[in-house]
């Protein structure tokens, strides 16, 4: 003799009609709630991302500030303007003799 194993879908599905609307009311309000709960930790961790996603972007953008106000730093430094000054465009210093001085009254 073989045992029939019983449906439990089944079963838990007529005991539900059976009993009432509350019980049915009940379960669909938990199964709400559940589904709640996921979408708001799959938000939760899209928006985690995101945010770590954007701090490594700003050290980036920090990073490379700095080394540009290291670079306009060196290069507006005052001996290498005069030099170049010297050089590619040929410019010297003023005779004491040709300097003009202009008062603004």
């Amino acid at each position: 003799m073989a045992k029939r194993t019983p449906n439990l879908a089944k079963l838990i599905l007529l005991d539900l009609l059976t009993v009432g609307r509350v019980p049915l009311l009940l379960l669909l309000c938990i199964f709400a709630t559940a589904m709640a709960v996921v979408f708001a930790t799959h938000h939760t961790r899209q928006a985690i991302t995101f945010k770590d996603q954007t701090l490594q972007e700003r050290e980036h953008l920090d990073s490379e500030w700095r080394n540009l106000m290291l670079e306009e730093t060196a290069l507006a430094e005052h001996s290498r303007v005069q030099e170049l000054a010297k050089k590619e465009l040929e410019m010297r210093r003023p005779d004491g003799d040709k300097e003009v001085v202009i008062n603004l009254k």
